[in-house]
């Protein structure tokens, strides 16, 4: 039996950038860094929770696509003035 696999949209930082030019590689560096649970002097900081959408492989990261605008979706949206 063979299973058909569709692959992820995958994306590097650069690419992700360059096809949604709303957000610019700092902001999403920005964002990746503080994905996951991470520790500071005074404790545990949680992370965003957008680490589902994160894929590392070595030192390379890359972004789903998809995974990421479910979680921007989550977002709390700011008031407008």
């Amino acid at each position: 039996m063979q299973h058909s696999i569709h692959p992820r949209p995958l994306l590097s930082v650069r690419q992700f950038a360059a096809k949604h030019s709303a957000f610019t590689q700092s902001s999403l560096r920005a964002l990746i860094d503080k994905a996951r649970e991470r520790y500071s002097s005074r404790g545990v900081v949680p992370g965003n929770g957008l680490a589902p959408a994160i894929v590392r492989v070595g030192r390379k990261v890359l972004i789903d696509e998809e995974a990421f605008f479910r979680w921007l979706a989550t977002q709390p949206r700011e008031a407008s003035r």
